[in-house]
């Protein structure tokens, strides 16, 4: 959609800034592995990327990157350098002559009193199913070889970590020939480009998202995962050695790239991208942002980005001050989650390699799996709390704010019994709302905090929660998202990517666009959840719902009320 233009002057003036200022290639080089990659449209068209993302010639700046050239962009460039239109009337009828714009990925709402949620979850994958695909000839899309599943509404593309949360819907539908197809693609993004990018786009190729491959491999083959681990070895391998580039040779204290070693010669990741630029789909956002912080802005770029590749863009975990977005700093932040992720990652492989008889591999990645699991209690773990905490490496302290990343490692079992249960009871005190569990406990405007609370999120914990036995604050959770979901469901026929936990029955809010339905991981965890609690899936009201004391999982009187 188009917005109102500014004047002319103004656009001259915050277009000749943006070009003074802000450098449109990286200021470091990419690694050698990311040589070969397609350039993203910002340098593919230059000058002109920069004058259409900061005219705002569209209302969501992921429009233009999405876009479809008519014509090569050297060819395009040339013609736009030529003409050098001068007002944004003019830079308009340019880019429509040029480009196809995108349509988003819609989907239709139900009509709730005729198409219970199940089955309109179910009508829904074919409309968010994309086939095969060799890419428009210069899109910024990557081509797949297999379909695929997309988030819905202006997410138009496969996406990392949102397709695992996905996939458990498709399964517990039946389709478990998605679940392979889209296994295969994340495998192919793996072979040809060294590892799974944030989504499938050029201008996402220099980032990832948190590395789910591992789990999304487990669901092909559920009740023996390590016959599933041993096929996809080579990529499980390739994924681990892409977030592991640079651990070989680094000194105590330092960083690179998306390791970090501690003082005590402990290894541990951090989330990172390799330039150091304006994100494409988010140029003017950021570009305004540089401006306004006064940072040295190829830092600030490469922090935002960094948050982006965490899937959490943005909110207050990664904010120096947990308030404002100018005092991003991710890549001073090793994160729990994605440590937690890569341990399971690290058991991954060693099952597979104990599968395929490689005994010197599984023997090395049960080592490495070790030297996490210490290195994530001795740098996370918060005894004083009884939950995990980020930890900011560059100031060495934990960072003292709990957020629903506490549950990764029960997720993936780095938790002990007793660690379990303190997370339990932290969980329940803090972040256990109304409508499900709070991102976190802070309310910046972002949407990674709170009131929201967000899809995976909620299956983390219930899959956490159930894996240590805590089956009622599993099965509470569990109960208070699905209530939350089917209102919203009831009131507008659609489901959203994220929603209000606070006050149940209200669709989220806050970040950089708007509230997006379809949607893909919201589909793929309620279906599951429905799955695992068809009883409480019914339920009309949160007295319905198993309750939990302020110390921790377990029923509660009815005096004890609703938090």
């Amino acid at each position: 959609m188009r917005s109102s233009h500014p004047s002319p002057g103004l656009y001259r003036v915050l277009l000749a800034l943006c070009i003074a200022l802000l450098p449109v290639g990286s200021s470091q080089p990419r690694p050698a592995a990311a040589l070969a990659y397609p350039d993203p449209p910002q340098v593919l068209y230059q000058d002109l990327f920069v004058a259409v993302q900061s005219s705002q010639l569209y209302e969501d700046g992921k429009a233009f990157p999405d876009a479809i050239p008519r014509g090569s962009p050297k060819d395009i460039l040339a013609q736009y350098h030529a003409q050098r239109p001068r007002t944004p009337e003019a830079l308009q009828r340019f880019v429509d002559a040029h480009f196809a714009m995108p349509s988003e990925a819609t989907t239709p709402p139900s009509t709730p009193e005729q198409v219970p949620i199940v089955a309109h979850i179910d009508r829904l994958w074919d409309v968010l199913t994309r086939q095969p695909n060799a890419a428009a000839p210069r899109s910024s899309l990557l081509p797949m070889p297999g379909p695929y599943v997309v988030p819905g509404g202006r997410f138009r593309e496969m996406y990392y970590w949102d397709s695992y949360f996905t996939m458990l819907g498709l399964a517990q539908s039946g389709r478990h020939d998605l679940v392979e197809d889209m296994v295969r693609d994340f495998a192919y993004l793996i072979d040809t480009y060294g590892h799974v990018p944030n989504g499938a786009r050029t201008y996402y190729l220099s980032r990832s998202q948190p590395p789910f491959f591992f789990a999304m491999v487990g669901l092909l083959s559920t009740a023996d995962p390590a016959s599933s681990f041993a096929r996809f070895l080579p990529q499980l391998r390739r994924e681990y050695a892409f977030w592991m580039q640079g651990a070989t040779g680094l000194h105590r204290g330092k960083a690179h790239r998306r390791v970090v070693m501690l003082p005590d010669g402990s290894v541990l990741n951090r989330y990172w991208d390799d330039r150091d630029t304006p994100r494409d789909e988010s140029y003017r956002d950021d570009t305004a942002l540089a401006l306004k912080s006064q940072r040295e802005a190829p830092q600030l770029y490469r922090d935002i980005r960094a948050a982006a590749e965490s899937g959490w863009d943005f909110g207050s975990r990664w904010f120096a001050d947990g308030q404002t977005k100018a005092t991003i700093d991710t890549t001073q932040v090793i994160p729990v989650d994605l440590n937690s992720l890569l341990f399971g990652l690290e058991k991954a492989i060693r099952a597979g390699c104990q599968r395929a008889s490689d005994t010197a591999c599984a023997e090395e990645f049960g080592r490495r799996a070790a030297a996490r699991r210490a290195a994530i209690d001795r740098y996370s773990w918060d005894e004083a709390t009884g939950s995990y905490l980020d930890y900011r490496w560059t100031r060495h302290a934990k960072i003292p704010r709990i957020s629903a990343a506490t549950l990764y490692p029960l997720f993936v079992g780095a938790a002990s019994e007793v660690q379990a249960a303190s997370v339990a009871t932290a969980v329940s005190r803090s972040l256990l709302k109304e409508g499900g569990i709070v991102t976190t406990m802070l309310d910046t405007g972002q949407q990674w905090d709170a009131p929201n609370g967000w899809p995976p999120l909620q299956w983390i914990a219930v899959s956490g929660l159930r894996d240590y036995h805590d089956t009622q604050l599993a099965e509470t959770v569990a109960c208070r998202w699905m209530l939350n979901v089917n209102r919203v469901y009831r009131d507008t026929g659609k489901l959203v990517e994220k929603y209000d936990v606070t006050t149940s029955g209200r669709s989220g809010g806050g970040g950089e666009y708007p509230l997006q339905d379809g949607f893909g991981w919201t589909n793929g965890v309620m279906r599951k959840l429905i799955a695992l609690y068809p009883t409480d899936a019914a339920y009309s009201s949160l007295e319905q719902c198993p309750l939990v004391t302020k110390s921790g999982s377990g029923r509660a009187d009815a005096s004890t009320g609703l938090r």
